[in-house]
């Protein structure tokens, strides 16, 4: 970043602009198994699969400029993701990629959060699920920044979580699947009430894994350290920075991480569809500051994705 630059302005947003308004009142239009429908009309029934037994997978996009990024990707892990946990969607890849811009477009968005949901009917309400539907949903809102922007921006506080992301041979873990995330629901939820914004958690092993809902990278010496993610998800937007922070010419080292090791590094941020890029200036009671690295990355990201 050039001397004397500053981050990209980012907008005023919680989780969505209409902070006071339930999602289910939000308004509009979304794309629910082969068509537009009215948002009130995107229900179902209490007895429904995915609901009691976590049958369900899905993805989160953000648009910008009436583009959705890399979206091509996100529709070929909504399936790959419904693969893994059995589920046959009816939809074709190219039906559910095109599913995204009609929804955006009846939404009147150019940017936006895109949010692609599949999950088991209520055919059946038992562990074995072979005879439900498998529905398809694909809704957009309106969704500034993921953090408080100014907190993001000087950089927000990791607690650590006290449960771990499970073995692969414990849970369906390269699978965008909703069951997963409830661990993360529960950390963040224990960060947020001790004053912190997130929660970092290890894996089964004592590795540093990720946070609730982004990858973590470290600044050591000028390069950019990540944990191998062989027990969660090899994000869309990490594999994003990488190529940036290669393109950069920034050495990128992919590795196991102890605990220990987090109070070595002088630089932390964490990246995902919804925090994007957001720099990190504590973990438990660790500090860092938000360098160079960091605001380059940052700054690259936010004009990548705008085509900048």
């Amino acid at each position: 970043m050039a001397e004397g630059a500053t981050f990209p302005k980012i907008a005023r947003c919680g989780v969505h602009t209409m902070a006071n308004v339930p999602f289910d009142k939000l308004g509009g239009k979304l794309w629910y198994n082969g068509e537009l429908v009215d948002w009130d009309a995107g229900r179902f029934h209490i007895l429904t699969h995915g609901l009691h037994y976590g049958s369900c997978v899905f993805e989160g996009e953000r648009a910008y400029g009436g583009k959705i990024f890399k979206h091509q990707e996100h529709t070929d892990r909504l399936f790959k993701s419904a693969e893994i946990l059995g589920m046959d969607i009816s939809y074709s890849n190219k039906e559910l990629f095109d599913a995204g811009y009609e929804s955006l477009e009846a939404q009147g968005f150019t940017d936006a959060y895109v949010r692609a949901v599949a999950w088991r009917g209520s055919e059946m309400m038992a562990i074995s699920a072979q005879q439900t539907t498998t529905h398809v949903a694909v809704i957009c809102w309106d969704m500034g920044s993921y953090f408080d922007p100014e907190a993001r921006m000087a950089g927000i506080k990791l607690q650590w979580a006290k449960y771990k992301r499970p073995s692969p041979e414990c849970a369906p873990v390269h699978a965008k699947a909703a069951g997963l995330y409830m661990i993360c629901t529960m950390s963040k939820h224990e960060a947020e009430a001790n004053g912190f914004n997130d929660a970092l958690m290890v894996d089964w092993r004592g590795y540093v894994a990720e946070c609730t809902g982004a990858n973590i990278f470290f600044v050591k010496d000028g390069a950019l350290h990540t944990p191998t993610p062989d027990c969660f998800l090899n994000g869309i937007t990490r594999q994003t920075v990488i190529e940036l922070a290669e393109k950069a010419g920034v050495e990128v080292v992919e590795r196991h991480i102890m605990p220990e090791e987090v109070s070595e590094m002088q630089e932390v941020f964490i990246v995902g569809t919804a925090a994007e890029v957001t720099p990190i200036n504590q973990i438990g009671d660790i500090h860092y500051q938000v360098g160079e690295v960091t605001r380059t990355l940052l700054t690259d990201y936010h004009n990548h994705v705008r085509g900048i």
